[in-house]
């Protein structure tokens, strides 16, 4: 775990907060000590504090008890929600269900305004696996996107963010999850700080850099990850995400192999014809594509109705299990 040190606080309100009037709710996971929520509240932000560990509890609630309804105090870990697991949650595993019910958030449509926002700092163990998660959840319109657009402000490691925002032909940051975070949502960088202005919890004491070989990893950086409003328009539907989420994991699992290959490779008869209508040249390698393209091409098979085998749906089912 993470914790900010005094001097960022503001900075983050700064960023956080939305111009003058009412601020929306605004949803903490893991806060600590309280010093990012206690200027979030001092701007008058309404805060939902999510708090797994029982040691930083007490006084959270001491600090709910003094502000007259503009802080709540939830203990559960946001890391740990809508766990794929049978019966009853432990806690602090936490249903989002009972979570938005708790914050008093109901469900709005998917074309409507923001009805929550989320800031949290992630923890560096398995970061990647959970921006998987988040975008697998926000692309199925499920967990916390089960109540529509819900904004996602979050520190993340400089690593991540470059593959969040990596442009096609930059071999070591253009990912599957890059297409996915461009086509799923506007990514904005909110700020950039050095890892040394954040203390740990770790019983050594110790700052545990995340190592990169390839990619710049010296800031944590804030970003801000608001879904599209018109990403389920064309043939993208959340029934059927999970067949696109796999068809993009599956042509950059080879990035420098050719598009035409990968279309061969699936019995497609007229591969030539759909890179003409797309206007993909036939010659174009899957680091080549950009975002957008991934999805013309995607709701271009659709249409073709290639996506019907039987062999195609059983590796999405266990793509879909990898990723939960």
């Amino acid at each position: 775990r993470y914790i900010a040190c005094p001097r960022l606080a503001r900075t983050v309100q700064q960023c956080l907060q939305r111009g003058a009037g009412p601020q929306p709710l605004l949803l903490e996971f893991a806060p600590g000590p309280g010093i990012l929520t206690r200027t979030l509240l001092n701007a008058g932000i309404r805060v939902v504090a999510l708090e797994s560990n029982l040691a930083y509890l007490p006084n959270l609630q001491s600090l709910e008890n003094s502000m007259d309804g503009q802080l709540k105090v939830i203990y559960g870990d946001f890391c740990r929600l809508d766990p794929l697991v049978s019966g009853t949650l432990k806690p602090p595993a936490v249903c989002s269900d009972k979570l938005f019910e708790a914050m008093g958030v109901a469900a709005v449509p998917w074309r409507a305004d923001v009805p929550l926002r989320i800031f949290g700092i992630m923890p560096h163990t398995l970061e990647r696996n959970r921006l998987w998660r988040l975008f697998f959840s926000l692309y199925q319109c499920i967990s916390i996107y089960k109540y529509g657009r819900v904004e996602l402000n979050l520190f993340i490691s400089e690593r991540e963010y470059m593959v969040l925002k990596a442009k096609p032909g930059e071999i070591w940051a253009y990912q599957p999850l890059t297409v996915l975070a461009q086509i799923g949502c506007e990514v904005e960088l909110l700020h950039m700080e050095p890892w040394s202005s954040f203390a740990t919890d770790l019983k050594n004491g110790s700052l545990a850099v995340p190592k990169s070989k390839w990619l710049p990893n010296d800031h944590l950086c804030l970003v801000r990850l608001t879904p599209q409003q018109n990403l389920f328009t064309g043939g993208l539907m959340p029934t059927n995400a999970t067949t696109f989420i796999f068809m993009v994991k599956q042509c950059l699992a080879k990035p420098t192999s050719r598009l035409s290959d990968r279309l061969n490779s699936w019995s497609l008869d007229n591969s030539g014809e759909l890179l003409k209508a797309l206007e993909i040249p036939e010659n174009a390698a899957m680091r080549d594509l950009y975002p957008e393209d991934y999805r013309r091409l995607f709701e271009a098979l659709q249409n073709s109705s290639m996506f019907t085998d039987t062999w195609f749906y059983d590796e999405v089912s266990e793509s879909v299990r990898t990723i939960n």
